[in-house]
């Protein structure tokens, strides 16, 4: 590894640190880089996120994607864990922890509000940052590549009737605007720009040429989540300056969370005797959360400075570090599974 991969932890905490640092400093250039979306998804951030997942895009085989389906215990996995189990137990720590265990700390109204926003993040799976978890830990690009793809399929039909069931509303409203675009921006397009990449060199039918392209854009990749990570953290400086208790309070149950669905999914895989490069990513797939979604039907539901679009907005800043440390867990384990 190089040394961007090998001290990762340390950028992203350098970052953490300037993000809060420059967003405080200031704060308009953070505004006026905030303003540059559409439909809730950042253009700035899209940007940086392509970067991040355009090489694994270009490690795509197309002509083994037919072959993944004689492998179903990975999409057993994400599918049940994501759609059977995680939304339901953020749910349940969402109760216990702002309805029992913080009681005292916060208001019942607002305490609701925390809950809807972590149940929102619940019912919401990752689609683009996904890809990111899986090529830090050299997952099976083909497979992830399903994965996140079978998971959008079944959030287009699921995540409405889920989050309304578990939000005790019936007036769910998908922006698809939201979703559409992210799909779009996150998955076709640096899919079409890797199809074709992998294209032109490999034309001589030599591997080894696509093996060195994408070592070469690693540090690019690298790059892209470091400056993802500053403008996250200085998106939300004056939140994190102005409300670090109720950030805590927040955080507590949704890395919980994190690493309990981590822990199942990666349990599982581990006792099924599935593959590292499909299990690894089947456990990411299932703790990562589509962020731009929650917070976009969070705002929608109960407005822009309600506690539902600040948990989901917690939710974004604790992903990236937790995530992090989840995939030095994966790298670390990786002998114990089958290769």
């Amino acid at each position: 590894m190089g040394i961007f991969e090998r001290y990762l932890s340390i950028w992203v905490g350098l970052c953490i640190a300037a993000g809060v640092v420059l967003g405080a400093v200031s704060p308009a250039s953070f505004a006026w880089i905030a303003e540059l979306e559409y439909a809730h998804v950042n253009l700035v951030v899209a940007v940086f996120i392509w970067i991040m997942i355009y090489p694994m895009m270009v490690n795509v085989d197309f002509g083994s994607l037919k072959d993944v389906g004689k492998k179903p215990k990975g999409l057993c996995i994400t599918l049940v864990v994501n759609w059977l189990i995680k939304p339901f137990s953020m749910a349940a720590l969402g109760v216990l922890f702002f309805q029992h265990i913080f009681a005292g700390f916060v208001e019942p109204e607002t305490a609701q509000e925390y809950i809807a926003g972590m149940i929102l993040l619940g019912v919401a799976p990752c689609t683009a940052m996904v890809f990111v978890w899986s090529q830090l830990v050299r997952g099976d690009a083909n497979y992830t590549l399903v994965q996140v793809s079978i998971n959008d399929i079944i959030m287009v039909f699921a995540f409405a009737p889920l989050a309304a069931l578990l939000l005790g509303v019936t007036d769910i409203i998908v922006p698809w605007q939201t979703l559409i675009l992210s799909v779009v921006l996150y998955v076709v397009i640096p899919l079409a720009a890797g199809y074709l990449t992998r294209r032109l060199l490999d034309r001589s039918g030599n591997h080894e040429e696509i093996s060195a392209f994408t070592a070469r854009l690693k540090p690019f990749s690298v790059m892209g989540l470091l400056a993802t990570v500053v403008l996250l953290f200085g998106f939300q400086a004056q939140t994190i300056i102005e409300k670090p208790l109720v950030i805590v309070l927040i955080a507590v149950p949704l890395i919980i969370q994190s690493y309990g669905i981590f822990a199942i999914a990666y349990g599982w895989a581990y006792f099924w005797r599935v593959p590292f490069a499909t299990a690894a990513p089947a456990a990411l797939i299932g703790t990562s959360n589509f962020f731009e979604l929650a917070v976009a039907v969070a705002i929608g539901l109960f407005g822009l400075h309600s506690g539902a679009a600040l948990a989901t907005v917690v939710g974004v800043l604790v992903e990236v570090p937790v995530m992090l440390s989840l995939v030095a867990i994966a790298n670390r384990t990786r002998s114990r599974f089958p290769s």
